[in-house]
């Protein structure tokens, strides 16, 4: 749905540093959105009106302090669904390679679970991208509420992407051939994703 591809490009834009370019964002993000007629859209406008009156590097500051320096608000999902194991390198990769299986490059040096590049890549592609996020679902959830909790303005943000996220069981993601596993890991419960 082309409503959900524009909250989840808009989401994006505006969970990706405030660096120099953010007042450009932010008009490109309202201008876009001002069209859009539904609640994400409000919810992402209502952000970007509280965001505007910010001074940028009052921006930058709330930025790092509530992404960067806790791991229960940070934006790389998989933070939340293999902490700081062994396990997380393999589900990194294994974003990278259905990346690279639909033909998209995430921009930067970002790792490929920051929910910025995530959320591009469904509004880009969303026959992929949209069962990814939801597969991630409750890394998002668990970050908005941490958010919540931080009592952080960026939770409106999060509260219009979850609102695309279908409920219910998870879309079984269309079959991709070109990349088969080469071995199965096996592994259990406890052991970090040692392969035996």
């Amino acid at each position: 749905m082309n409503r959900h591809r524009a909250v989840h490009q808009a989401a994006a834009l505006l969970l990706s540093y405030p660096g120099p370019d953010w007042p450009q964002r932010v008009a490109q993000v309202t201008a876009v959105l001002t069209r859009l007629r539904c609640p994400e859209a409000d919810l992402l406008l209502g952000f970007c009106r509280g965001a505007a009156q910010d001074p940028p590097l009052d921006l930058a500051a709330r930025y790092v302090t509530t992404f960067d320096r806790s791991r229960r608000r940070t934006l790389h999902l998989t933070h939340y669904t293999d902490g700081d194991t062994r396990r997380r390198g393999a589900s990194l990769a294994g974003l990278k390679s259905h990346y690279r299986a639909h033909g998209w490059e995430p921009d930067g040096g970002e790792l490929p679970d920051f929910l910025p590049a995530m959320l591009e890549f469904a509004a880009r592609c969303p026959q992929a991208g949209t069962p990814l996020l939801h597969q991630y679902r409750g890394a998002v959830e668990l970050l908005a509420q941490a958010l919540d909790a931080h009592r952080s303005p960026y939770a409106d943000v999060l509260r219009a992407v979850r609102s695309t996220l279908p409920a219910g069981p998870r879309p079984m993601p269309a079959p991709d051939d070109s990349a088969p596993v080469p071995f199965p890991i096996l592994t259990a419960p406890g052991d970090e994703g040692v392969r035996r």
